[in-house]
């Protein structure tokens, strides 16, 4: 198992993968690793010639410092999932100074107006940071393919846009959520919450199970106020945002359209514990 912390030794590892033009599967985390982050390991092993992934909670992603000091960090769990897993893939776990200059802000970036919905709404200069962090990784790593889960659907189109911006040759390789048996979509933060807590934020996915039912006879709108409802009866959650919006776009649906393809996304406080989840209507 090799752990690299440093970008330079990580690069002399991959120069003769680069050299011979062998394929690398890259899967960006924030670490506290689930079977979810996992599941991308085992796409990316199975399709190219080396697997690397990183560990590291990104600082400038978080507008809210609280949050970014509650991250979960687990890196020597993580390395033991990973070892466990596969053996052979290649972890870059490097400290904030290797990929940030003193000081060093996220930069501005421009994502034709996919950075200005949902999470762009309630976290500003969220995905100037992921930019930021997303644009470096793949300058450190080179890899031929990266891989995202569905689960942070707004990112994942931020990041494919993002590569056709700036024209990085990396091909994004989209995966299905992973959820919990009870249908809670797998996630880092999950480890935050009460036994109870995980138990009730089932209602999460149902909810949005039946907004898909919904929306075959019911307009934008009306299930819109049905999610309000339901979110507004269970004092354990707080609504931030409900939006069912144009997958291409992410521009939020008025009048459904019978040539375009919607998906639903969600954001909801369990005790002060954000989660997000998202599913698609076509």
């Amino acid at each position: 198992m090799l752990v690299f912390k440093n970008k330079a030794d990580l690069a002399t590892h991959l120069k003769p993968f680069w050299a011979a033009r062998k394929s690398i599967g890259f899967v960006p985390t924030m670490g506290a690793l689930h079977q979810g982050h996992l599941s991308l390991l085992d796409a990316a092993a199975k399709n190219n010639t080396v697997t690397v992934i990183s560990i590291f909670v990104n600082p400038t992603q978080f507008n809210n410092p609280e949050d970014l000091v509650k991250y979960p960090r687990t890196l020597a769990a993580d390395i033991q999932k990973i070892e466990k897993q596969n053996p052979a893939v290649v972890i870059y776990a490097p400290e904030v100074a290797d990929l940030y200059r003193p000081n060093e802000k996220a930069a501005p970036f421009s994502f034709d107006g996919l950075e200005f919905q949902m999470e762009g709404k309630f976290r500003p200069g969220h995905f100037d940071g992921v930019g930021t962090v997303v644009k470096k990784l793949f300058e450190i790593v080179q890899p031929t393919n990266a891989y995202f889960g569905e689960k942070d659907f707004q990112q994942l189109q931020i990041v494919k846009k993002l590569v056709s911006k700036y024209k990085i040759p990396v091909n994004i390789v989209s995966c299905p959520i992973h959820r919990e048996v009870n249908g809670l979509a797998m996630s880092s933060r999950n480890e935050r919450l009460s036994d109870t807590e995980r138990k009730d934020a089932a209602l999460i996915y149902k909810t949005l199970q039946q907004v898909k039912l919904k929306f075959g006879t019911k307009s934008a709108k009306e299930v819109s106020d049905w999610v309000t409802k339901v979110f507004q009866n269970h004092q354990t959650f707080t609504l931030e945002y409900f939006e069912i919006a144009d997958e291409s776009t992410l521009k939020t649906c008025f009048r459904k359209s019978k040539n375009k393809k919607y998906r639903a996304f969600i954001a909801v406080f369990v005790n002060n514990i954000r989660l997000i989840d998202t599913i698609s209507l076509n």
